[in-house]
């Protein structure tokens, strides 16, 4: 009987020993985690920092005839740097998502909280890269717009079909063939190249950035309902507090007019022992006369 509770006994210490080493590996585990998810979240400000950089350099290049090298240079940087922290960015988020599709069949607090957190940041990710995408359209639009200016100049005028097939060429000098020299200024013919310059290197940027849209795209909508999920959890915790504040402003009423109607009933009786006990002395006086 002895040996046998001795054994009982060494087996539960062996099951606390494994649930406290199961508690500290998880929790080290949502440690690491948060740290990464820290991570993707400075790098995607950075990236939103850095978007509204292009912008602004944008508008530079597209107030002057021509941009100066220092201005190009300062943008290939910057896009250079979105390019580098986007795929960085992107890969964690990728291989969080690996490791969530892992242990899918797993129901538990920290895994509803990474699940979470990871559709939140792949969400903001898209809304900054989308952001990126469109500053940079608007880039191609408003250079190209430049360019048809300058055509008309020279009084070669071109419809938006002609101006998109002469930019898929690839080629400065489709803009300029058949320019007689002497009916151009050299700033006209300077500003249809360099505005051309831009656009292929636009181009070159938003193709390489394609996949990855298209791979957070679909990252975001497999993980939108997770979003909306706690969207309206939160919305419904709102809801809930709201009614709750009426209620408890209500029974504060309810409970302010109970205690005057308490006080009236009160007052009512004491007046009403009053008027007995003066009747009952009149009585008794009346009596002994």
């Amino acid at each position: 009987m002895k040996d046998r509770l001795e054994q009982l006994k060494a087996t539960c210490d062996t099951d606390d020993a494994e649930e406290v080493e199961i508690a500290v590996d998880n929790a080290a585990f949502m440690d690491d985690f948060f740290a990464q998810i820290e991570e993707i979240r400075t790098s995607i400000d950075k990236i939103d920092e850095n978007v509204t950089e292009v912008k602004k350099l944008y508008s530079v290049i597209l107030s002057a005839p021509t941009s100066d090298q220092k201005t190009q240079d300062d943008l290939e940087a910057i896009t250079n740097n979105i390019k580098k922290m986007a795929n960085n960015a992107r890969n964690k988020l990728k291989s969080i998502e690996q490791n969530l599709e892992a242990n899918e069949e797993r129901v538990s607090a920290d895994m509803r909280i990474r699940k979470s957190q990871h559709a939140v940041l792949s969400r903001k990710f898209v809304e900054v890269m989308t952001k990126y995408n469109e500053a940079q359209v608007d880039f191609r639009e408003r250079s190209k717009g430049r360019i048809q200016r300058q055509l008309e100049i020279t009084g070669k005028a071109t419809t938006d079909e002609e101006l998109e097939e002469m930019l898929e060429s690839g080629n400065a000098a489709v803009f300029t063939a058949g320019i007689v020299d002497s009916s151009i200024s050299k700033q006209a013919l300077s500003e249809i190249e360099a505005r051309h310059k831009d656009i292929v290197r636009l181009e070159s940027s938003i193709r390489e950035l394609h996949d990855m849209f298209v791979d957070i795209a679909m990252l975001v909508e497999n993980q939108g309902e997770i979003v909306d999920n706690i969207e309206a959890q939160v919305s419904k915790a709102v809801d809930h507090i709201a009614v709750a504040k009426a209620e408890t402003k209500k029974a504060i009423r309810y409970q302010s007019k109970s205690r005057k109607k308490v006080v009236i009933v009160v007052v009512v009786l004491l007046v009403l022992l009053a008027l007995l006990a003066l009747i009952i002395g009149l009585s008794v006086g009346l009596k002994q006369r």
